[in-house]
Parts: C-alpha cells; structure tokens; sequence
C-alpha cells in the first residue's frame, strides 16, 4: 500500500501519551465518581471529535454509560454498523497508582493500573477513529463507541444496554487486551457466578466419619468454629451437586461467598443452570443449602459470521508484515460473550499486548501500540 509522505501516521508515542491520560484517573468500578471522570475525558475528546453523544446516568452506585455515535459524514453507508465495546473501570482500588502501579516504562513495558485490561484498548479505538479523520477517510460503515462502567464486576447495569445496541449493528470489536502477542479471542467460555448458604450439623460432613465428635443442629450458631463447620457441610453437598453434571470446564467450591463456573456452549451453560440447583441427597438430607445467581456471561462460540470478521482481520495484518492468530479458548469473558451469543459477529480482544490483567504488574507493550491501532483503524476503514 503505497503511503504519501505527508499522510498522518500512527504515532505509537502519543497514542501511549494518551493512554497514559486515561490510566492516571483511577476508576474502580465500585466507585461511581471516579469512573465518572475518566468519562468526562473520553466524552469530551469525542465531543471535539464531532460524535454524537449520548451520556446515561449510572444506577445502583455505578459509573455513567456513554455512547458515542460517528454522524452520517464520517461514514459513506448506512443502516447496520460497527459497534465498539470497551470499559473504563477497573480492579485497582484508589491509590495503587500511587504504590505497586506507579506509572512508568521499563523497557518495552509500560504499567499502571487497568492500563492493560483496558484502558489500552479504549484509547486504541478512539485513537484509530481519529487517524481516519486526520487522514480525510470515511468509515464505510457508522460507527458507535459504548464505554462501559462496570464490566468488572459483571456490567450488571449495562447488558440490556450493550445487547440492545448489539442488535442494531452488524459487526462487533471489543477492545479487551490483546493475548500471548498476536492473539485475538474468537472463542471464550461462558461465566456463570453464584452465591450460596448453607447450614447443617457436623454429623453429615465427611470429617465426622474419621471419628470427630459430633455437633446438633444450631450449635453453629453460637460458636465461630461451629460455623465453619456447618459451612463445609454444606459446601461438601453442594460439590456432590456440581460433580453429577459435566457440562463445560467446572471450577471445584473452595468458599461458601460465591464462585464461578465456566461453560463453552449455550446448551451446556442451560444445563449448567439446572445442576446448580440444589436437591436433598440420601446423606445430606441434614444440610440446607440456598443457591443464588446464574449465568453471568453466555458462551462465546466462533460460528461462520466470527470465523470471517477474523479472516478480515488478519488480511488487514498481512499490510504490515504480521500474522495475527487466535487464542483456542480463553475463560472469564467479556461484554462480547453478550454480542456473541446474539449472532453478531464479535472479534474481541483487539487491544494492546502486554500481560498481568488485575495484577500488581499489569503492564502493556509499547511495541504493540502501533500494530494494533493500525488493525482497529483499518477495520473500522473498510468493514462493510
């Protein structure tokens, strides 16, 4: 591709410039004004860029959602476009920023808190949006940006929001963090998180077998360690629950506050649903156990649609001498486990490399910067 001498190029260092804005404004996702101003920074930059803006207060102690739409001059089409999803909240709580997190390069890696997971990807996308504009091009396709305030604990306020623009677009790119160097996620397990109680007597944990003396109903009441007790009982009839199914990868309890449990396709997550259901067993009849949740994020499955966003994805790699694959499968998930499981062709994790997401090392890789820029600004040139 032949390129002009005076043409705009991708500048890695003040994309990182950017990106390091972003990252000195803490956001843990559990406090509401602070994410809200790293919102007021993405909104105004937006703003000069003469997006649509469309800002909805936050509810239940969250930060705001803000969509950023492109008007009808900055595309040449239509209809159905691309949406960009990307969080601006993160695990860190105030003031790592300050301890383990202090900002800085040390050779190729750069840290700071959620500067990988993902305020690397956030600005990537605004970054690849405002390439296009300098160099005078037109997306073929509308484009909206959704930044999301809590996707970290699950984007409990704003999936109706990310799935209601999801059915209105074509195409979806997340710009979750880049994995194991040119990797994209095509594939990913569903999530499914759960809280649970129990009580029971110690005489129906497997402990009492060995020759323990046994505790009546209640004692755990009273008395801290009886409690424990009563809580390995029920967690104990819990696991026997969770160990007839076999549906997806199972993550085995370890503590009675909540869990999560992976599953790799829809019908398995359903079938998942079932099994968390908690039933009397002929040896546990003793133990009460009370089951909240379900499933958080649905499977992210690579079907035809998914399988040829990619394959575009890696042609527009090819123009800078790069191969970009795919991680088999990755668990946790993210907002695009949503746009997947809709039948929108979702191609997540086109932001920086790096490594240590939710990490006191969390870092990306100056030397991805430019690559992938440049990948989510020709995808957002040329999908249609």
């Amino acid at each position: 591709m032949a390129e002009l001498k005076n043409e705009p190029k991708i500048d890695p260092q003040e994309v990182l410039d950017g990106i390091v804005e972003w990252v000195t404004i803490e956001s843990p996702s559990h406090d509401a004004k602070a994410v809200n101003v790293v919102v007021d920074k993405v909104e105004s930059q937006f703003r000069d860029l003469g997006l649509a803006l469309d800002r909805t207060p936050g509810v239940d102690g969250f930060g705001d959602i803000l969509e950023c739409k492109t008007p009808p001059q900055m595309s040449q089409g239509e209809g159905k476009g691309i949406l960009v999803l990307a969080h601006l909240d993160t695990v860190h709580p105030i003031g790592m920023i300050e301890k383990d997190l202090k900002i800085r390069q040390e050779g190729d890696s750069v840290f700071g808190p959620g500067i990988y997971d993902m305020k690397a990807g956030g600005y990537i996308a605004y970054y690849a949006l405002r390439h296009l504009i300098r160099q005078g091009k037109k997306t073929r396709l509308p484009v909206t940006f959704l930044f999301i305030p809590e996707e970290e604990v699950g984007s409990p306020t704003s999936r109706a929001r990310i799935e209601s623009a999801a059915r209105g677009h074509k195409y979806c790119l997340v710009m979750e963090p880049g994995r194991d160097g040119d990797r994209v996620v095509t594939l990913a397990q569903g999530r499914r998180s759960f809280r649970h109680h129990g009580q029971g007597p110690r005489l129906a944990c497997r402990r009492a077998s060995r020759g323990r003396p046994q505790r009546h109903p209640g004692d755990g009441q009273a008395d801290p360690a009886h409690r424990r007790q009563d809580g390995l009982c029920a967690r104990h009839h819990l696991q026997c629950r969770f160990d007839q199914g076999r549906h997806g990868r199972q993550r085995r309890l370890g503590g009675m506050h909540g869990r999560d449990r992976f599953a790799r396709t829809q019908p398995a997550a359903r079938r998942g649903d079932d099994a968390l259901v908690p039933g009397p067993r002929a040896d546990r009849r003793d133990v009460e156990v009370t089951v909240t949740g379900g499933m958080n994020r649905p499977p992210y499955q690579k079907d035809a649609g998914i399988a040829q966003l990619f394959g575009k994805a890696q042609a527009l790699y090819r123009e800078i001498g790069k191969e970009l694959l795919d991680v088999p499968l990755t668990g946790g998930g993210s907002d695009g486990n949503f746009t997947a499981a809709l039948g929108i062709p979702t191609l997540d994790g086109l932001g920086a490399d790096g490594k240590g997401a939710h990490a006191a090392y969390e870092q990306i890789y100056f030397s991805s910067l430019m690559p992938r820029t440049y990948l989510c600004a020709r995808l957002l040139e040329t999908l249609d």
